[in-house]
């Protein structure tokens, strides 16, 4: 039986963690502080930092690009307001600089709206002050201030009932 050098299984252990990070980028874009945290349950802090540095390398691993799609995504699918987006980017490890820069320019009357248009069919056929209530909440979830979600709860009242 051979004996394998410490400098064999740090190469083996620093290619799985490289391998391990490239499956995980497979299933969506991570940031870099996500997919370290994944890594740190299985590797050890030098092989994650080496891979880390080969996946940003190859461009696999970048939080910019991450932070973008992100937005991007919750601007298409899920609506949100840009404070609320900014705030799910730092906590998915972003820096706070990228995810100030990501959300720069986002229009919060345009996606309280879009947000609020998906959920009119579900409000249908309610009064009106329990109409604005709950699509009020609902935006105020979704972190768009008061201000915005009260004159969208106005424009889709308007529309829904025709007066635009």
């Amino acid at each position: 039986m051979g004996v394998i050098s410490r400098g064999s299984e740090e190469r083996r252990e620093q290619e799985q963690t490289y391998q391990a990070g490239l499956r995980l980028l497979s299933y969506r874009a991570r940031s870099r502080r996500e997919l370290a945290q994944r890594l740190a349950r299985r590797f050890s802090p030098s092989a994650i930092q080496e891979a880390l540095a080969q996946l940003e390398a190859h461009g696999y691993l970048d939080d910019a690009a991450f932070a973008q799609a992100w937005r991007r995504t919750r601007e298409a699918h899920r609506p949100r307001s840009a404070s609320l987006v900014r705030r799910e980017l730092i906590h998915h490890g972003v820096p706070r600089e990228t995810a100030e820069a990501t959300v720069d320019g986002m229009d919060d009357e345009a996606n309280a709206y879009q947000a609020a248009h998906r959920r009119v069919k579900a409000l249908a056929g309610l009064e009106e002050a329990t109409f604005r209530r709950r699509l009020t909440d609902y935006l105020r979830r979704r972190g768009f201030p008061y201000a915005v979600a009260s004159m969208t709860v106005d424009r889709v009242w308007r529309e829904t009932r025709g007066e635009i």
